[in-house]
């Protein structure tokens, strides 16, 4: 199996493809995950974290149970690509009623908003919140009226296409 420094040389797409093939092959999902996501090397936490977002929705749902983990992992990061990895885990997970986090969704409405964050991450807060909402007739008018208020032009074109697909009921 893998170790920090293995993980700490990934260099590229290809390394990480190698990594993912093993964890795929092993079938290591969840123990993989639970080993390095948290890492204090942001670099192999991110690195563990790429190979994961190459695994099949299929070889994902083995992540489902450590949902709450890869939200507060998103929340509590301080580097941006640790959070773009980990949203772009939660988004690919099952999201229920039950699953509805006050404090998640108060982050994904804060950061779908902030002009300063990067696209990657404003689109994946804006899907998480929106299937969120899905479940509360209140909270989705009051998300549609947050998008509705959202001033569009100042934002990149991945963060437009979203809230054009919500707003045609494609997403």
């Amino acid at each position: 199996m893998f170790s920090d420094t293995q993980l700490a040389k990934v260099k590229g797409d290809e390394d990480v493809l190698a990594i993912y093939n093993e964890v795929r092959e092993s079938n290591t999902f969840i123990s993989f995950a639970k080993r390095f996501m948290f890492n204090s090397d942001a670099h192999v936490a991110r690195n563990a974290l790429w190979a994961l977002t190459k695994a099949t929705d299929k070889e994902l749902e083995q992540l489902q149970p450590m949902l709450n983990e890869f939200i507060e992992l998103a929340m509590q990061t301080k580097e941006s690509a640790i959070r773009r990895l980990s949203l772009n885990i939660v988004e690919r997970l099952k999201l229920t009623e039950d699953d509805l986090r006050t404090d998640f969704l108060d982050f994904c409405l804060e950061h779908m908003a902030d002009i300063e964050e990067f696209p990657g991450i404003q689109s994946l807060c804006m899907k998480i919140a929106y299937r969120m909402c899905r479940f509360y007739p209140e909270l989705m008018d009051e998300f549609m009226r947050t998008i509705d208020s959202i001033e569009l032009s100042y934002y990149k074109p991945a963060l437009r296409c979203v809230v054009n697909r919500i707003k045609k009921g494609k997403l």
